[in-house]
């Protein structure tokens, strides 16, 4: 039966021919190729999982009267949103499973993509002709942690709304926009009745379609271009060394498929995060000090702890010092990586050649040394987040551990950058002669 129905699609359109070249296609072996499937099977579980919940959530502020499951809340004064997530985690079937699948998938979706762009970055995967999907992937972590904000900011819990008042006053900061940003993005000055709506249209409507459309986009320059090989045995500018897409590759990625799911339900099932209703609803009086928002944003929270408190004055424009901690930075961070292969390119190696197998990292130390320091130096961002948990677990004084994490935003970047440095050289000495 198979068979037959295959010559029939055949018959009417000629598919055989590419359907047979698309089975022999091939995929290298190495296991870091896998970091970008991981990324995409948490996409898909996210999609999964985001439909469910949309089916019980009420994206409305609308003030109502708690008497649900929770007791410690009942008679509560509290909005539809919180209301229906509380009704999600304790009256819907699998609501909590699933609530908590949706989280950790979108933790480990943007993980995956971060550590398949240090691949990428640290093996010169980037080179021509792949601008374009390293363009494309530092774009999808942009997205990724845009809708990450805007999923965890949509229940009213008193964690999201620290998390809201604080995006909102970044928002605020920008000169001449900040007002437009904050009415598209909050609908007005938070809080206000139209934030919740607002971020749940960019949260399952604009940014996953966004998202989709990227993806696609990205794997479809991945099939089209010659894919990339660790240097080897074979391994040429022109060559692939790997399986053959069916049956051996589709058996391992669906493998990984399985297993991404399986690991993120286990998480779901038996790790807790999240937990919405120790929190309470959103309250300004009882904003908790110890509030952290998700690994993502770590370094953003981190700079705005560590930036001296100054305001630039331009006449009578003020420009507040949220600005150049939560908004310049990132911007310069991101700025630099779009730029860079580009920049690498032009100014410092001179390099138009195509480029299919890797480099290794010891193979350009400058790179590697550059690539350290950058990721050190958002390290040290993301620990200083939590200077004040650093500061209970150690019995120590946040001031003093905030100055010693300014010191070290500078220090570290340079002392591991120059280690790295010394490193790839002697090891590129060693293999390749004096004159390499």
């Amino acid at each position: 039966m198979v068979p037959e129905l295959a010559r029939t699609f055949d018959k009417r359109l000629r598919l055989a021919k590419w359907v047979r070249h698309a089975l022999n296609h091939v995929f290298p072996d190495h296991w870091s190729f896998m970091l970008g499937e991981i990324a995409l099977y948490s996409f898909v579980l996210l999609v999964i999982t985001g439909s469910y919940l949309a089916m019980f959530f009420n994206a409305s502020t609308a003030k109502v009267i708690y008497h649900g499951s929770y007791a410690p809340l009942d008679g509560v004064k509290m909005s539809a949103a919180y209301r229906s997530a509380l009704h999600l985690s304790f009256n819907v079937r699998a609501g909590l499973l699933v609530r908590q699948m949706h989280h950790w998938a979108s933790l480990i979706f943007v993980a995956a993509i971060v550590a398949h762009l240090m691949r990428i970055y640290f093996t010169g995967a980037y080179r021509r002709p792949r601008e374009i999907n390293w363009v494309i992937g530092l774009t999808l972590l942009l997205l990724a942690i845009l809708n990450g904000y805007c999923g965890y900011s949509l229940l009213d819990d008193e964690l999201s709304g620290i998390g809201l008042r604080i995006g909102y006053a970044i928002a605020l900061s920008v000169p001449l926009i900040g007002p437009w940003l904050t009415f598209i993005f909050f609908g007005g000055t938070y809080p206000t009745n139209a934030t919740i709506p607002h971020l749940y249209g960019l949260h399952i409507f604009v940014v996953p379609a966004l998202l989709a459309i990227l993806i696609a986009v990205h794997l479809s320059i991945i099939w089209r271009q010659l894919h990339t090989n660790y240097p080897g045995p074979g391994r040429t500018e022109t060559t692939v060394v790997g399986s053959r897409l069916w049956p051996t590759y589709a058996a391992k990625s669906i493998g990984l498929c399985l297993i991404v799911f399986a690991c993120i339900t286990a998480l779901g099932g038996l790790v807790q995060i999240n937990p919405i209703w120790l929190y309470g609803p959103y309250a300004p009086a009882a904003a908790q000090p110890l509030a952290q928002p998700d690994w993502y944003l770590g370094w953003i929270e981190g700079a705005m702890r560590l930036y001296p408190g100054a305001n630039l004055h331009l006449g009578s424009w003020l420009i507040p010092e949220l600005f150049f901690a939560g908004v310049l930075l990132p911007c310069l961070v991101f700025a630099a990586l779009y730029a860079y292969p580009f920049v690498e390119r032009y100014f410092f190696t001179n390099d138009q050649d195509y480029h299919n197998v890797l480099r290794v990292p010891y193979q350009h130390p400058v790179n590697t040394a550059f690539g350290c320091a950058a990721f050190t130096f958002v390290l040290v961002l993301f620990f200083a987040a939590g200077d004040d948990i650093i500061a209970i677990a150690t019995n120590g004084s946040v001031v003093t551990i905030r100055m010693i994490m300014r010191i070290l935003v500078f220090v570290a970047p340079a002392a591991i950058g120059l280690f790295a440095y010394v490193a790839c050289a002697a090891v590129r000495k060693r293999r390749f002669g004096p004159h390499a």
